[in-house]
């Protein structure tokens, strides 16, 4: 089922726990980017992925989470942390991520300048973060995503060195860890993720744990200072 939310108050998102969503990826067409929109969209477990100029909203099933007493990671990226090698720092930097993750050349690339503003938008409001690495003051990989309630939905990463995405993600489950967040959505299957420790979660069992994230409230400070207290560890 494909719903058209144009002409819809900002607010409005279908609920697409309904069976009649079962078997769709894409779930709703139009509406806008503003804060009201994507947050509810969120809470019902769809994101945006523009197409072709189009506003489109997507939701993939079964669903690809992390609970991040389970992530884990090679030696080799363990090594590379210990040694650090690279500065890591979260939202310091936010628009600079967010736009170098736009940059990159992948398929059915998504990431427009109107998802540009309205998330940078979100990180005003405290609800979009990001974690990046530095190399001699360069920024060289990082990620960012929406926390809300006790999850963080990651969105994109970028790297421009070996494994900078990786340690930006490292450090996402040691502040998940702090944070005591109940699960990273990654929204799409991936190797990467799998590898990470990422279970498949079917559209029920994703939807028990949403409900139950959700009634945490939002911790919207930024993230900065309990990065360092996790990175001096």
């Amino acid at each position: 089922m494909l719903v058209d939310i144009s002409n819809t108050d900002s607010s409005y998102f279908p609920d697409i726990s309904d069976s009649l969503f079962d078997g769709s990826d894409c779930v709703a067409v139009g509406g806008d980017l503003s804060a009201e929109r994507l947050l509810t969209a969120y809470s019902t477990g769809a994101f945006p992925m523009p197409y072709n100029e189009m506003l489109t909203w997507w939701a993939f099933f079964p669903r690809l989470l992390i609970l991040p007493a389970e992530a884990k990671f090679s030696k080799s990226l363990l090594q590379r942390v210990r040694r650090k090698e690279y500065e890591v720092k979260c939202d310091t930097n936010f628009r600079a991520v967010i736009e170098a993750c736009q940059k990159v050349k992948r398929e059915g690339a998504w990431i427009n300048d109107d998802i540009v503003e309205a998330y940078c938008h979100l990180h005003q409001l405290g609800f979009a973060h990001s974690v990046e690495t530095y190399l001699d003051n360069r920024l060289v990989g990082g990620l960012y995503g929406l926390s809300f309630g006790g999850m963080f939905a990651g969105e994109s990463m970028f790297h421009v060195k070996n494994d900078a995405s990786k340690v930006a993600f490292y450090y996402l489950i040691q502040l998940s860890l702090k944070l005591k967040l109940d699960f990273i959505d990654c929204q799409q299957v991936s190797p990467h993720f799998l590898q990470w420790g990422g279970k498949e979660y079917p559209k029920t069992e994703f939807f028990e744990k949403l409900n139950t994230t959700l009634l945490r409230a939002s911790n919207r400070c930024a993230w900065t200072n309990i990065l360092n207290s996790t990175s001096s560890r």
